[in-house]
Formats: structure tokens, sequence, C-alpha cells
């Protein structure tokens, strides 16, 4: 069972969630004009980290985080591609097509960590693809704005 509820969120919540995302989506889509398509991971999460640090966006590169079970944390590290703006978690990926294996990776992510916001890139296509997330966790849900 996908936790993913395709629920319409309130329009206040999803104007200032695009808001808030604006710029960090604005440096993703401006690595891929100027990188171009079909270059691996690596080449684009270094590009970004340069394009946050001109654009004086806070992040942390390779942020992890330690699920819980009972309250104990656990040992294994979850590793982010980025966290942005002490809010955002961004997941970077250069393949052909997003799919339900990255959505789960990233949503895992949110929810172990409590993070609301989340951000799915593919540089790779030769038009990138970007979904946006919020994790609602009062009602355990994710939904796209």
């Amino acid at each position: 069972m996908s936790m993913f509820i395709k629920k319409e969120l309130e329009s206040d919540l999803k104007e200032k969630l695009k808001d808030f995302v604006f710029d960090v989506v604005g440096c993703c889509q401006a690595v891929h004009r100027e990188q171009g398509p079909e270059l691996t991971e690596y080449v684009y999460q270094d590009s970004l980290e340069i394009a946050f640090e001109q654009a004086h966006i806070k992040h942390v590169k390779e942020y992890y985080c330690k699920p819980k079970f009972r309250g104990i944390e656990l040992p294994h590290r979850l590793f982010v591609d980025f966290f942005c703006k002490d809010k955002i978690f961004l997941e970077c990926k250069a393949i052909e097509q997003l799919g339900v294996h990255e959505r789960l990776q990233l949503w895992n992510y949110m929810r172990c960590a409590d993070i609301r916001i989340g951000i799915l890139y593919n540089f790779a296509p030769l038009h990138d693809e970007c979904e946006r997330y919020y994790f609602d966790p009062y009602t355990r849900t994710i939904s796209y704005f």
C-alpha cells in the first residue's frame, strides 16, 4: 500500500510551498540548462552545489538522518542528496524516467526524518523532470504540489 494519496492541498498552502521551493527548483533548472542531459548524477550534484552557493541558498550536501524505532535511533543512516533551507529534501536522479522506486525513496526519507517538503529532480532526460511533494505528519500522507 502506497502512502501517496493524491489529495488536493489548500490553494494557500500550495502557493506558499511553490514560492518556498522556487529558488531551489530554479537552480536545478539552470544546472540542467547549462550542463545538458545524460551526464552522471554526480556532475549534476556538484554543479548544483555551486549554483546553491552562488544563489546563497543554505544547503547540506549528502545530508543523513537516522530512522528511529520506538524512540531509539537505528544505526543505519539514510542519505539524501541535499537538505536545503532547513526544510527541503532534494533527491537528484540522472535516469531515463522517474518511477515508483525513486518516489518511494524520497517519501521514505521525508517520513523517517519528518521533513515536510521534498523535491525529486531528474536531470538525464532532454526535458528535465521535477516532482514536488508535501508530507503531512498528522495524516502520514504525501501530496503532490
